[in-house]
């Protein structure tokens, strides 16, 4: 379900240009142009909006006053001026906003957006705040709960050594310099041991005044590094930057190790997944099977139909490979050929679960526009092999040449014909 966003703006142009990021974003949009009209869509309790952005100057609340009746519904809110003096900078701080944005020009509204979108998304991201003071944990934790992160807290090092171990969601650890058992420097170590920079950031704080601690913090594993005390823009600013770098860097992981068609797994992350898979399967005496698939006369699919068609197909049959498959590991090799590795109580057991697959796939009935395609998939499969990954794909898939010259719509096992 879309969450709401409450937009406060008496410029319709820039209304206009908020509805249309909030909307990008999957977000319910409402628009006030008067702080009367805020109150009155207020009133009651309504406070559903998960999100605010507000006009500082209002044709009827010249000096901010809108900030205060929005906040004290309680939706998190941003803030947007065309005014740039201090006094008004440090009004608009003085309140527990997500931040503030000078509307200078179009990268206003690009900032708006990473904002909107950053409220809805880290709700999935832990952040370790490790602290020994009281008072500084929870200015952190507080300016982190304005962002909707979820949060958690520890004195010193080795606890939040074990708190990470706890909560597997944890995306960033900001932790203090000076601290008992061991200090901000010592942690950055050992949390390096454990997460590279691809998996978590670190932003080492202190409040001391000598520079060196900064390039301590870098060259021990850390991403970022904040000098006490600092003011929220650019806690936000570093904090945002790290996350999106993260999210990025998952982003080119899973673009290099996805089939960009069916979102399956491609070759690339089935060979590496199915080497720690067969091989815990052999440690722990698990049978399992590995099959390589082809669907039959895929060819004809698209001469006959389009490469539309095809690749509706295509998607059709990874959609089926979840549904039968989705305790093992499965993936499209590349065109029309795929591999699955499933472990098992025995092996027929593991026969069993491939032929039903290749049976419903054989009577299943694809709507394409106004056709409706009939296909069938062929398998060659081996049991239990200690032989290496490449070996029993290379075996796997002359069981599957096999399987298609002798009649297809069939599952051959390797050592089977013998």
């Amino acid at each position: 379900m879309s969450k709401k966003l409450l937009v406060v703006e008496d410029s319709r142009p820039i209304a206009r240009v908020i509805k249309q990021i909030g909307e990008s974003l999957n977000y319910q949009v409402t628009i006030a142009a008067s702080l009367a009209e805020v109150e009155a869509l207020l009133q009651g309790g309504n406070n559903e909006f998960f999100a605010a952005t507000i006009d500082y100057t209002l044709p009827d609340a010249l000096n901010g006053e809108a900030i205060s009746c929005v906040l004290s519904h309680g939706i998190p809110s941003v803030v947007l001026t065309g005014k740039m003096d201090e006094a008004t900078r440090q009004q608009i701080l003085s309140y527990p906003v997500i931040d503030y944005i000078p509307k200078e020009n179009s990268q206003a509204f690009l900032y708006l957006k990473r904002i909107l979108h950053w409220q809805l998304s880290n709700q999935g991201n832990g952040v370790l705040v490790v602290d020994d003071s009281l008072s500084a944990r929870n200015h952190v934790v507080e300016l982190l709960k304005r962002r909707n992160f979820n949060v958690y807290v520890a004195e010193n090092g080795q606890l939040a050594l074990d708190v990470l171990q706890q909560h597997n969601d944890i995306k960033m650890v900001i932790t203090d310099l000076e601290m008992p058992v061991m200090d901000g420097i010592e942690l950055t170590n050992e949390v390096r041991k454990i997460y590279s920079r691809d998996q978590l950031a670190i932003i080492g704080v202190s409040g001391a005044t000598n520079g060196v601690h900064s390039a301590r913090f870098i060259k021990n594993g850390a991403d970022d590094f904040l000098r006490k005390p600092f003011c929220p823009e650019e806690f936000y600013c570093r904090i945002t930057q790290n996350i999106e770098n993260l999210s990025n860097i998952e982003q080119i992981q899973k673009a290099a190790n996805t089939d960009y068609l069916t979102d399956l797994p491609n070759r690339r992350a089935f060979i590496r997944d199915a080497e720690i898979f067969i091989s815990e399967s052999i440690n722990q005496q698990t049978p399992y099977a590995l099959a390589i698939l082809d669907i039959d006369y895929f060819k004809k699919v698209n001469d006959n139909y389009g490469h539309e068609a095809g690749d509706h197909i295509l998607k059709v049959f990874a959609l089926y490979m979840r549904k039968h498959f989705g305790t093992g590991l499965i993936a499209r090799l590349g065109g029309e050929e795929f591999a699955i590795v499933i472990a098992g109580l025995d092996e027929d057991q593991l026969y069993n679960r491939l032929d039903d697959f290749r049976r419903s796939i054989s009577v299943a009935q694809i709507a394409f526009e106004q056709q409706q395609i009939n296909f069938s998939v062929s398998l060659g499969m081996i049991y239990n092999s200690h032989e290496s990954l490449a070996k029993q794909m290379s075996l796997a898939d002359g069981a599957l040449y096999y399987a298609k010259e002798n009649g297809r719509n069939q599952i051959s096992i390797v050592g089977a014909k013998e």
